[in-house]
């Protein structure tokens, strides 16, 4: 279902992020928090827990069939008070 390669996952571990924490937020249903077009590219941020509830925003696009985490980092505070009231 992800398409991971080293690129993605260095980027991701640059903002402490691990692959696995990066899949975890997609198996808690997370939010949609904007779509973006970025050079013809529709990107997803979404927001969602980690099983260690680290509340992450998670950017993700379609590459073919599987999706592709772009980027990944902790949610600001604020975007964190604004997921936990939405839940």
């Amino acid at each position: 279902m992800f398409d991971w390669d080293v690129a993605n996952v260095r980027h991701i571990a640059l903002h402490g992020v691990t692959q696995r924490e990066a899949e975890e937020v997609f198996r808690d249903d997370p939010t949609d928090a904007i779509e973006q077009n970025e050079d013809g590219e529709i990107r997803f941020y979404q927001v969602g827990l980690t099983e260690a509830l680290r509340c992450l925003v998670v950017v993700t696009t379609w590459r073919k069939e599987k999706l592709r985490v772009v980027t990944a980092y902790q949610a600001s505070r604020s975007l964190q008070k604004s997921y936990f009231a939405e839940r």
